[in-house]
């Protein structure tokens, strides 16, 4: 599908939004100017997603939920959170400690989350928020100020940057496929490096890949020729950084995503990158810049690797649906009566979405990395797949 047959399916601009992406695309042209004619594809998504004031995680733009661009799994239905809290739960009673939750977009995992940390007699000292967008912190503060009782909300923190030390629980929910990364090409039996030049607007452009270490352990063998993929470094530094903080504790990270071994499949050959606007998904990256979200999955192979190889265990590894069947999602459901309907049926559709294979239950992914902890963990009693990683 070519991006003229795309942006006609896309919702129309209205005037702001068109001089916002306007701006953008000025900001993004310059630094390729500067640059000497070329960038990487992670300096792209770095600047379309992240630039101050501009980028999509950092602008006003609504973007969860109904009335914006996707929607998350707290989102559907507050279930996931609580199942989720059961998990931190088991973690807290044997560590003590915190909470530190990345990227808490509206506000609704962490509300949950706190609310049946409360009823388990669980809750943690601090409950803290590391967000980039100023604007999400707000929106986050304003919710969760409305949602919690003030004891409960007092707990909340919000941080600029990871804490040089940490014990407890780390949730990241959907937030390794949101971090920049790199194309590369597999081409004439060699690696390019697929980048970003303007040409009357953005277009692709390879070149001779210079970063050995991009494609370290991806085996090409059996790789077709023509075979675009993506690799994240900062994904895996944002790993190293976590595994240097935690004391003890765990950190969780659901997102979708496959092991390399399903990455990196000869079928796969046209990549993962994804975007995102309003509730409709394409995959050119050049459209709508700082408006639409742009994404790739997560190859939880290398998230994993990385943590073994600064000190941490892989304590589990299983599709979404698996982890919240095992933390108790279907016995919560259960306990709401069939005969009130109003509710019910609601609440039955969205678990449906959260664990269908053909929904969310198997593109997504749970990762457990863990230090200093004796306990099997509830989310993985049945089903891990640490085996395929």
């Amino acid at each position: 599908m070519t991006a003229q047959t795309i942006s006609s399916r896309l919702p129309a601009l209205d005037a702001s939004a068109q001089h916002h992406c306007e701006t953008v695309v000025a900001h993004i042209r310059q630094q390729i100017q500067d640059q000497g004619g070329w960038i990487s594809f992670a300096d792209y998504m770095q600047m379309a997603l992240y630039t101050p004031h501009l980028g999509y995680y950092s602008g006003d733009a609504n973007k969860f939920g109904h009335s914006g661009d996707f929607v998350t799994a707290p989102e559907i239905s507050p279930l996931f959170s609580r199942a989720m809290a059961n998990q931190v739960s088991q973690v807290l009673s044997q560590t003590g400690g915190d909470v530190l939750e990345l990227g808490a977009g509206t506000g609704k995992l962490a509300s949950v989350m706190l609310q049946q940390l409360s009823e388990l007699g669980q809750l943690p000292n601090h409950y803290y928020i590391l967000d980039v967008s100023a604007n999400l912190r707000e929106r986050q503060r304003q919710y969760l100020h409305s949602s919690l009782p003030e004891s409960v909300f007092s707990r909340v923190q919000w941080l600029e940057t990871l804490p040089d030390s940490f014990t407890g629980v780390v949730v990241g929910n959907e937030v390794l496929d949101a971090i920049p990364i790199h194309l590369i090409h597999w081409q004439n039996g060699q690696w390019l490096e697929r980048g970003v030049v303007y040409e009357q607007g953005f277009a692709w452009q390879d070149k001779l890949l210079k970063e050995a270490s991009l494609v370290t352990g991806i085996e090409t063998s059996e790789l077709p020729d023509n075979y675009v993929t993506e690799v994240s470094p900062a994904g895996q530094g944002l790993i190293a950084s976590l595994t240097a903080m935690l004391q003890q504790g765990l950190i969780l990270m659901i997102d979708y995503g496959f092991s390399a071994r399903e990455y990196y499949h000869p079928q796969r050959r046209q990549g993962t990158v994804m975007c995102h606007f309003q509730h409709y998904a394409h995959d050119d990256p050049f459209i709508y810049p700082g408006l639409q979200d742009i994404t790739a999955h997560v190859n939880f192979t290398a998230m994993a690797e990385t943590a073994l190889a600064h000190g941490l265990s892989c304590a589990g590894y299983t599709s979404q649906a698996q982890f919240l069947i095992n933390s108790g999602i279907l016995q919560m459901l259960e306990a709401v009566s069939p005969e009130d309907s109003g509710r019910y049926l609601p609440m039955v559709a969205a678990v449906q979405k959260l664990l269908s294979p053909a929904e969310m239950g198997e593109l997504f992914k749970v990762l457990a990395l863990g230090k200093g902890l004796e306990l099997p963990l509830l989310g993985f009693l049945q089903g891990d797949k640490r085996h395929q990683l």
